[in-house]
């Protein structure tokens, strides 16, 4: 089975299964079997999202929150479950904000909550981002939740040193090998394809594709490419991933130009 919005394939996977199981299949007993598997559905969505955040212990979020959270049950980018991941979000940031002092709290709250506009996108018009900071903004959250949710997908500033550690969180969960499901073959020639991109153009000298080709990191020659070119570079290289290439979330650009003055004393 397949369908645009996750919650409703599985209503209809659930729905099919009792019917064939019932054997009496006619357009009153559809409609009631339906209703049911719904109702057992969003039960299901909201224990799931009740349990993670007892697990975390963060409490005093907002039903309609709640209620979003537990859509992403059913959600998955490439494999990897969004709910499972969010989770795990929280856990890794709020782990380093208690090795450095951070707001451990503050920060698996944003951790848990960053990618939570994904439970909206099949409902509403919009960016998971912008879903998810409009839900959080309307509900009261922490000013830490509400940069979080932008910063890490780059759409404003990190203002809290809480919100980089969520950043990071989310680019190790998502990145670590196993975490999401791509084709092997695939995968190597996206980041074969990567490298390719940067090295057409004059003055670089070498580049890699690192972090499981989140990061394209392209070193250039000093004496041909000046500090005012490396941006230029650095846009028409995104031009260019962004019209040829399919890729999972978002790819970093980072041009290096590096100049050294060596000198021996004898």
């Amino acid at each position: 089975m397949s369908a645009f919005d996750p919650v409703r394939r599985e209503v209809a996977r659930i729905a099919l299964q009792r019917l064939v199981e019932d054997g009496r299949i006619h357009p009153g007993r559809i409609e009631e079997i339906v209703a049911k598997a719904a109702k057992e559905i969003d039960q299901e969505m909201l224990d799931a999202a009740e349990e993670v955040l007892y697990e975390l212990g963060i409490h005093g979020v907002h039903p309609e929150i709640v209620k979003t959270l537990g859509r992403l049950r059913f959600r998955t980018s490439y494999g990897q479950n969004q709910l499972r991941h969010s989770k795990e979000v929280a856990q890794l940031a709020g782990s380093m904000a208690s090795e450095i002092g951070l707001d451990i709290q503050a920060t698996k709250r944003a951790g848990l909550l960053h990618d939570v506009g994904k439970g909206m996108t099949h409902d509403q018009e919009g960016t998971h981002v912008e879903l998810g900071y409009r839900l959080c903004k309307k509900h009261g959250e922490d000013p830490i939740v509400l940069n979080a949710i932008k910063a890490h997908h780059d759409e404003e500033p990190h203002h809290f040193a809480e919100t980089f550690l969520v950043s990071a969180a989310d680019a190790i969960s998502g990145s670590r090998p196993g975490a999401r499901r791509e084709m092997f073959e695939g995968y190597v020639k996206r980041l074969e394809r990567l490298e390719e991109l940067a090295m057409e153009y004059p003055g670089v000298e070498r580049c890699f594709a690192i972090q499981a080709g989140r990061e394209l990191r392209v070193m250039v020659e000093p004496e041909r490419v000046g500090d005012d070119e490396m941006s230029k570079i650095s846009e028409a290289v995104v031009r260019r991933i962004e019209g040829e290439l399919q890729y999972p979330g978002q790819i970093k650009v980072v041009i290096i130009r590096e100049t050294r003055a060596v000198a021996l004393a004898k």
